[in-house]
């Protein structure tokens, strides 16, 4: 699964690593799984964590709940059941980016809008490829990165051995992996006129972050992509990836750059990008990853939510 030259393999030879493998060698078995058997275990799995993680239950019941006030506590409570499906999903198609054959994800793509992509590169100063966290991200990347080369932003996985494995399969899908805290590795790329690929939608606390709606709620957002924008010349293309009902595989949706952004009033074009994102969710709300704690940081004075 990982070269052992590359990887270091003998460092996780010890005993804490080793619940890790075990399910390292399942999530590789499931990879090569047909497709509806992989979104069958999916589903399974996602079930079991409903009843598992309860830490992580609670958050998205908070989230469901403080996004969705309209829907009845029944209509709540099925959102959150069918989230937890897509986010067993996503863990296995996370497996699926890493493992899964070409030649199997080929048939279960459809694009959109990959001419947008084309037009915005035309004029040279790369382009911002501007995504969110749904639980469809990672596939969505593995399934864009077949039709079309571009440059990653990442968030080092917690676990050094998923990290390792995490960093092999970006090096060999993606031209370059940029950590998330390496602004002139990114600002670099978009010079080269790369589209680098970027997903800032989480919460990242107070610093270069400001408070503005998000579903009406006031949300720590980060300011970067007005920044960076502003920075590098590049325009921002919107990018998602929806999974199909009935096991029919994944939409990658790309629109076109983004008008008038960035301008001059940062707090706009971040809460015109926090209004783009909720409206790509309502469309396919259980995919959105409710079980980050996205309104952990607070304004001064506010209670806290979770």
């Amino acid at each position: 699964m990982v070269n052992k030259e590359s990887s270091g393999t003998n460092h996780y030879l010890s005993p804490r690593y080793w619940p890790t493998w075990v399910s390292l060698a399942v999530l590789w078995c499931i990879a090569r799984l047909p497709y509806r058997w992989q979104m069958s275990t999916g589903s399974m799995l996602g079930r079991l964590l409903y009843h598992a993680a309860r830490h992580r239950r609670h958050v998205a019941e908070v989230n469901i709940r403080l996004c969705f006030p309209e829907l009845s506590e029944t209509a709540q409570q099925q959102m959150l059941a069918q989230h937890f499906v897509s986010l067993g999903k996503g863990l296995v198609e996370t497996a699926m980016s890493w493992w899964t054959p070409e030649h199997k994800l080929v048939p279960l793509t459809q694009i959109e809008g990959l001419e947008n992509l084309e037009q915005a590169l035309t004029g040279g100063h790369g382009v911002i490829l501007l995504s969110a966290h749904f639980t469809s991200l990672e596939i969505g990347g593995r399934l864009l990165v077949a039709k079309t080369p571009f440059h990653v932003m990442y968030r080092p996985h917690k676990n050094a051995l998923f990290e390792a494995i995490m960093k092999h399969s970006r090096e060999q899908r993606f031209e370059k992996a940029i950590r998330r805290e390496d602004v002139r590795g990114m600002l670099k790329s978009l010079k080269e006129g790369k589209p680098v690929w970027y997903a800032p939608d989480q919460n990242y606390g107070a610093q270069h972050s400001i408070f503005v709606p998000f579903f009406g709620i006031p949300a720590s957002t980060i300011t970067a992509t007005s920044r960076l924008a502003k920075i590098s010349g590049a325009p921002v293309v919107p990018f998602f990836t929806e999974r199909l009902d009935e096991n029919r595989g994944y939409r990658l949706r790309i629109l076109p750059a983004l008008a008038d952004l960035p301008t001059d009033d940062i707090e706009l074009d971040t809460t015109r990008l926090n209004e783009m994102l909720e409206s790509e969710i309502r469309r396919i709300p259980a995919q959105y990853l409710w079980v980050h704690r996205r309104f952990k940081t607070r304004p001064p004075g506010s209670p806290g939510v979770y």
